[in-house]
């Protein structure tokens, strides 16, 4: 089984990196822009070293979208963290450089895109860190409007919906108008005066068919 084996870390101009070939995912590069230039570079591009070709990115691709699109120069925000305001700078990336066989680097590439998207949030947790910040969200990806969601006392049922009476129905046969005696499909035929029919109401919505139902 082979695996990615760490080579060096660098800072790599964007003109000697390349994309990774069909890479899946589509992220949002202008909030990536926003987070570069609020909080710098805080994480390494991992680049794939090839003999005498450009290096490629296996993961942090909108990372380096990012930084292309902010482009060479001073971009006139006030203590830019990716130019820091130097009218000479160069479009680069800090890289973790790895030399790695095809099939780990498509693996790396998949598992970098998908780890996210299989975690999950704690609520409770991530309005308490978010408070911290006194309402300036910037460089997060969190805007006013997704904060004031998160504190929204949740919704409820103000009340349940009464459940309606079942029909009653009989097996169909001869008696009914059926071509088969052995049919089993039901039918709206009333039942025969004197026959029984057990009655049964359906749970009401929310509940399970054993349990109780919830306190709203």
């Amino acid at each position: 089984m082979a695996q990615a084996i760490y080579l060096r870390t660098a800072l790599i101009p964007l003109s000697d990196l390349t994309p990774f070939p069909g890479n899946a995912k589509r992220g949002d590069v202008a909030t990536i822009v926003e987070s570069l230039r609020r909080n710098g570079q805080y994480r390494s591009l991992v680049a794939r070293e090839l003999p005498g070709a450009p290096l490629v990115v296996l993961a942090g691709n909108h990372t380096a979208q990012a930084l292309n699109k902010h482009g060479p120069g001073d971009c006139g925000r006030d203590r830019c963290g990716v130019c820091g305001n130097d009218p000479a700078w160069i479009p680069a990336a800090r890289c973790e450089v790895v030399a790695c066989d095809e099939d780990t680097a498509r693996r790396v590439n998949l598992i970098d895109n998908r780890a996210a998207d299989l975690g999950s949030y704690d609520a409770d947790a991530l309005a308490e860190l978010l408070s911290f910040l006194d309402g300036d969200y910037g460089g997060t990806g969190y805007q006013e409007a997704d904060v004031e969601r998160l504190l929204a006392p949740p919704r409820r049922w103000r009340s349940w919906p009464t459940p309606t009476a079942p029909r009653r129905t009989r097996a169909c046969g001869p008696s009914c108008g059926s071509p088969s005696p052995r049919r089993t499909e039901t039918c709206s035929t009333t039942s025969a005066p004197g026959a029984r029919t057990p009655a049964t109401t359906p749970p009401a919505f929310g509940t399970s068919s054993t349990g109780s139902r919830p306190r709203p």
